[in-house]
């Protein structure tokens, strides 16, 4: 666990470098009255920050490629083949990267991502950020921190990591690239980063998951409280250690920890925070699914043992909040009768039993349909139905035994 520090003087310093004048307006005039400057930097002197809140790549790439397991550039052909295998299995193969693009023929975006894996939907995006900084150059340059040490020149990215993976993408992976390999970074002095104003950078742009906003929550209430930000990847339980903390404790910093998390309240931000109890399983696929807090605070109240599973249904049914809070109110049942030497029930299967009381006002077309909304394919869906069979002439062996 990191130790504390005595830092009150840089946090403040810290604190006030993020100013309006810094976020917006015209930035660029304003460089060198705060000592930054502007460069263009080979792609190879760039690094993603590794406690960043937002997990652009899926958490299996993220740990690989800070342990320096996985380049850039094999990072980014492991999300394209995970992607491919994805939408094959969707009945939406593709082959180059640009037919991930929208067609023209009517789709809507919001049409196709319903269609589509995180996968896809990750790379798509990319893919389509990569295209508009091909055919109209970089607009906004990276914010990078200068970590060089000696001779090596280093420099972690504070903002701006979609557009950094974007560009790796188009340089490998695109055609149509002619460019040097350098991209544009407003390059900040190491004593002058700022996890502040990379927050506000996250909630500003696309919105985070709710995961990622536990976790910027996290390093926020991390900062305020004196602990040492590591240099490289962490694990769950860095963010963890915010359970033990509270904006009450320092009143002084409480303003500009809710503005950096998108001007939120001090319920909702407790709120976030509190999703960090989800076991490791659960919250990685409740961030690459993008499930929403108000869902995951009723998993929470379970036993860790218990999320993965729920987390799972979530997906699997797109259960709404409601359901949610049912189901976890069995289950704190369930668990009661197992403290109590009871014979455990899989919660599945009392969810199927509970299918079943409501399976009058279901036609086998209806759930056909909806086997096939679920599954995206009809050899999956068939699969299904007779794993479903077999578990009703199980059942229904078991009851002319009682």
């Amino acid at each position: 666990m990191s130790g504390k520090r005595d830092n009150t003087a840089k946090l403040d310093a810290l604190l006030a470098s993020v100013t309006d004048d810094m976020l917006g307006g015209d930035v660029m005039e304003q460089f060198q009255d705060y000592g930054l400057r502007v460069e263009r930097i080979l792609l190879e002197l760039v690094r993603p920050d590794p406690v960043q809140p937002r997990r652009v790549l899926p958490e299996r790439l993220h740990v690989a490629f800070h342990n320096n397991r996985l380049t850039p550039t094999q990072a980014l052909r492991e999300l394209v083949q995970a992607a491919q295998i994805a939408a094959r299995q969707r009945g939406r193969p593709f082959n180059g990267l640009l037919d991930l693009l929208p067609s023209g023929d009517g789709e809507t975006d919001d049409e196709a991502k319903m269609a589509t894996s995180p996968e896809e939907t990750l790379l798509r995006d990319l893919v389509t950020l990569a295209v508009t900084i091909r055919d109209d150059g970089q607009v906004n340059p990276l914010t990078v921190v200068d970590i060089t040490e000696g001779v090596t020149q280093l420099y972690r990215i504070e903002t701006g990591e979609r557009r950094y993976w974007a560009s790796w993408l188009l340089r490998d992976f695109i055609p149509g690239y002619t460019g040097d390999g350098m991209i544009p970074c407003i390059v900040i002095p190491a004593q002058q980063a700022s996890p502040f104003r990379q927050a506000k950078e996250n909630t500003a742009r696309s919105g985070l998951t709710a995961v990622a906003m536990a976790r910027q929550a996290a390093l926020l209430m991390l900062t305020v409280h004196g602990y040492e930000i590591p240099s490289d990847v962490v694990s769950n339980e860095f963010y963890r250690q915010a359970l033990d903390l509270s904006l009450q404790s320092k009143q002084e910093f409480s303003a500009q920890v809710l503005i950096a998390m998108g001007g939120i309240s001090r319920m909702h931000f407790s709120r976030y925070k509190t999703l960090l109890k989800l076991s490791d399983e659960a919250m990685e696929i409740a961030d690459r699914y993008n499930i929403e807090e108000g869902k995951l605070r009723y998993i929470i109240t379970l036993a860790p043992e218990y999320h993965l599973e729920l987390v799972r249904q979530v997906v699997d049914l797109n259960l709404t909040s409601k359901q949610i809070k049912e189901i976890c109110e069995t289950g704190e049942i369930q668990q009661e009768n197992d403290s109590q030497g009871k014979e455990t029930i899989p919660r599945p299967a009392l969810q199927m039993a509970k299918a079943a009381r409501n399976s009058a006002a279901t036609s086998g077309q209806d759930f056909a349909r909806a086997l096939l909304q679920q599954d995206r394919n009809v050899h999956l869906a068939r699969a299904h139905i007779e794993t479903l069979r077999r578990i009703l002439d199980d059942a229904e062996q078991h009851l002319r035994d009682q």
